[in-house]
């Protein structure tokens, strides 16, 4: 209760004060409550919504960006919810951008939805709008590159004579994915969207995120965010998201996969005979920090095949999947340390979504699938990262290197070096969290530049995802974990946004 409190009491003087933010007082963003929409009519060459969303979901794709934050401070101001906000940034999204020709780039306003509201749950009130209303100015451009890429592309109406029986729809659904059938699978989840449950359906989308590498992780992603949105917006939105998410998923290039053996698809094929020689009772493990750090060792040179074997093997002498996870995480961190930037970058935020899926699956042998996928996907992003410069030769146990003065450093100084000095401020942030027993100040702090200093959808994915995995680590590894991730947070001395001073404007 007291940590609790003091956290709150952080943030507000923090952003009050303009501690990390500047001199801006945001005092603007209170009081804002709940909206009722007008009607707007429907383009029929468009996917229908829920009547009650289609107004507003309307209203953002119509008003043009300059316009868009003041156009939504005043109907928020009139009392538009914040769930609705959420739920027509996601269906305008899914609605008017393509996961082609990759899971990717222009397609993070879908992917970065969960991401921000992540991000809004965790702000204090005075801030909880910046958040949405980044992902609200973000979506105006990535609609505007969809124009320009793909031709103005928009979600057609499903094809309503096409639907398979309700009885049948799961089935074929599985048949279409493996086949890579894009009609029959569009159908397919349509039919379950309206007769299935929530968890029946996301237990195949965990599987068909994590079979293939195409698009570095971008699928997992989709797959843990979508369901995480639609956790908050309500299962009645799933159509339209589901019909996105299958799309996405059987986004590849050249031939159909099933008629190759492409190097993306070979960990899938191989695990799912691989994760059959898992003992039965491979959950009941015991912790073992000696067995984490086996495996983070064996990460830095293994190959697919061999990052797996070593997780069997390891499951199978009775360590615990949690020492397993731990490993996994630890060693995403440290890929970061060698290169920061994007693949590094993604091999963290896949890693949070596979975790996402083996936390929420209720399938045995997906989780142990999970499990090898990210063994196998973390060998991939190390090697892919050879093609993006030079590799440091730096490990996580060079974080421990901490000088006397170091270790007296604040929060203040971590994020002022961390835009001069990166592995300084590494090293200062882990022996920040081992003097203090406490890391609320550094994710804290971290938060509130992430509100003042981003300009990329990569912010926010990234930021949620550490920050949250922070929690999903061991204790014994949470700090190593947080500090070899500092390399992709924002510094003090980076430029500001100017998205703040905009959303003040707009709500002025």
């Amino acid at each position: 209760m007291t940590n609790s409190f003091k956290r709150r009491e952080f943030l507000a003087s923090s952003l009050a004060a303009g501690t990390f933010l500047g001199s801006s007082d945001l005092s603007v963003f209170r009081g804002l409550g709940a909206v009722s929409a007008a009607e707007l009519k429907r383009s029929k060459e468009t996917v229908a919504l829920q009547p009650d969303i289609e107004p507003i979901v309307r209203l953002l794709e119509e008003t043009p960006r300059e316009d868009v934050l003041g156009v939504f401070a005043k109907r928020i101001q009139s009392g538009l919810s914040y769930t609705e906000v959420v739920a027509a940034l996601q269906l305008a999204a899914v609605r008017n951008v393509e996961p082609r020709p990759s899971v990717g780039h222009k397609f993070h306003t879908v992917l970065a939805v969960n991401s921000t509201h992540l991000a809004s749950l965790s702000s204090p009130p005075d801030t909880r709008w910046l958040p949405l209303f980044w992902g609200l100015d973000y979506f105006k451009s990535a609609a505007a590159r969809d124009v320009e890429e793909r031709g103005d592309w928009s979600m057609p109406p499903v094809d309503e004579s096409a639907l398979p029986p309700a009885h049948k729809a799961m089935r074929q659904f599985q048949t279409a994915m493996e086949n890579w059938d894009e009609s029959a699978a569009d159908a397919a989840v349509a039919q379950l969207a309206r007769t299935a449950g929530a968890n029946e359906v996301y237990e195949k989308m965990f599987r068909y995120g994590a079979r293939d590498f195409r698009s570095i992780g971008h699928k997992a992603i989709f797959v843990a965010n979508s369901r995480r949105t639609l956790q908050c917006i309500g299962w009645r939105h799933a159509e339209p998201i589901l019909r996105s998410l299958t799309y996405a998923l059987l986004m590849h290039e050249d031939g159909n996969p099933k008629d190759r053996d492409a190097d993306a698809d070979k960990p899938w094929r191989r695990n799912l005979e691989l994760v059959q020689t898992i003992r039965e009772d491979w959950r009941n493990g015991t912790a073992d920090r000696d067995a984490t750090e086996e495996l983070v060792t064996h990460l830095r040179t293994a190959s697919h095949e061999d990052a797996c074997d070593q997780v069997v093997k390891l499951l199978n002498a009775g360590v615990s999947p949690q020492s397993v996870w731990d490993g996994l995480f630890v060693f995403a961190g440290e890929l970061l340390m060698r290169q920061p930037g994007i693949v590094a970058l993604h091999a963290n935020t896949t890693s949070n979504a596979l975790a996402y899926a083996y936390r929420s699956s209720g399938n045995d042998e997906t989780r142990r699938l999970m499990t090898l996928q990210n063994a196998a996907f973390l060998t991939m992003f190390r090697d892919a990262m050879k093609s993006r410069g030079r590799i440091k030769e730096v490990t996580i146990e060079d974080l421990t290197k901490v000088t006397g003065e170091r270790s007296k450093a604040g929060v203040d100084d971590i994020f002022a070096t961390l835009g001069r000095e990166p592995m300084d401020a590494a090293r200062m942030t882990l022996a920040h969290l081992e003097h203090s027993q406490s890391p609320y100040e550094v994710i804290d702090a971290a938060r509130v530049l992430i509100y003042r200093k981003s300009r990329d959808a990569h912010d926010y994915k990234f930021s949620s995802a550490v920050l949250e995995d922070f929690y999903n680590v061991s204790p014994e590894w949470r700090n190593v974990f947080l500090a070899s991730n500092v390399f992709e947070l924002k510094s003090s001395t980076t430029p500001d946004s100017d998205l703040v001073a905009r959303t003040q404007a707009a709500f002025s």
